[in-house]
């Protein structure tokens, strides 16, 4: 018997319901009834249609664009559920909204994310699911339990079948500095050697480029980040390692596609062959591309959903 509930529930907001349809499917459970509208004045409006006394409950929601409105579902999901004593409330969050505002980058800013945390536990969630924040360290915003997924077990495989033959013409990039450690784990997957791209940004979404580390001569780049928001970064770097590197053919891969502003614009221009991204942000049709492959991560939610609720580890996801 499972001494938080004594069933397992999943429900969803209207950010990412395929995400969570793949999740329940996965856990061979129906969806938990509710309807989240808007009232006329732009007020969020939750129902839920089930009874959740005792239930370990979670909630499945990325606070993608619209984020806020995305994030007050969310937040009163989350209040309905503790006002209906629900055994253990989780938010699986696979894109967390704000995770770029995590420091004081200057004078008077302020620390997003932080807030973010504290509203969410304020709501009433006893633990948090999520995919690659933007900093591991937001971690340790929430003063609940957070279970941190990565995207790199999801992407890596799509590249080391692709080029299970040219193993030797890989090289692993990462776009900048702080992305160091994320493209190593993905370069060591695909045991291909790694390169970085040096990079100044003299103003928010805009980047210049300054330099290649390490040897992309005639090789088959593989830019690897966390999110493609604009696309600048991504572009530029690919050019960069074009350009610069001389590399023969470059190709990217991210967690989160935000693809926002000229994004999509930019890519098509791009010398970039491929994308992979995976859906924690749903890809709308005006948005699709050729050049964009979209990998699920409904299956690995649904493992660390069952684990969660076993009482289990999770670190297991992350080999």
């Amino acid at each position: 018997m499972n001494l938080h509930g004594k069933d397992i529930k999943i429900f969803t907001a209207n950010s990412n319901p395929r995400v969570a349809e793949a999740i329940a499917k996965g856990l061979g459970l129906p969806l938990g009834r509710c309807d989240v509208t808007t009232f006329s004045d732009g007020e969020i409006s939750v129902s839920i249609h089930e009874s959740v006394r005792g239930s370990d409950v979670f909630v499945v929601q990325s606070t993608c664009q619209p984020v806020n409105n995305n994030l007050m579902e969310l937040l009163i999901m989350i209040d309905a559920f503790k006002r209906a004593s629900a055994g253990r409330i989780t938010a699986v969050i696979p894109y967390y909204g704000y995770a770029r505002q995590d420091r004081k980058a200057k004078s008077r800013d302020p620390i997003t994310a932080k807030l973010v945390a504290d509203m969410i536990a304020a709501a009433g969630a006893d633990r948090v699911l999520t995919m690659d924040l933007h900093a591991p360290q937001i971690q340790g915003f929430f003063n609940i339990p957070v279970d941190h997924l990565l995207g790199v077990p999801l992407l890596a495989p799509y590249y080391v079948e692709k080029y299970k033959d040219k193993k030797d013409e890989i090289v692993v990039v990462s776009p900048d500095l702080g992305s160091v450690g994320r493209a190593r784990k993905f370069a060591e997957k695909l045991e291909a050697p790694l390169a970085i791209i040096d990079k100044r940004r003299p103003k928010a979404n805009v980047c210049e480029v300054m330099n290649i580390i390490g040897d992309v001569k005639d090789k088959i780049a593989i830019i690897v980040d966390d999110l493609i928001d604009t696309a600048g970064t991504l572009c530029n770097g690919a050019e960069a390692i074009m350009q610069i590197g001389g590399a023969k053919r470059v190709y990217a891969c991210a967690t989160h596609g935000v693809l926002s502003g000229p994004a999509i614009e930019r890519i098509e221009k791009s010398c970039i062959k491929r994308i992979a991204i995976l859906d924690t942000i749903p890809l709308p049709d005006e948005k699709k591309s050729d050049k964009i492959v979209v990998l699920p991560v409904g299956p690995v939610f649904a493992e660390a959903i069952e684990r969660i609720y076993a009482d289990k580890p999770i670190s297991p996801l992350f080999i």
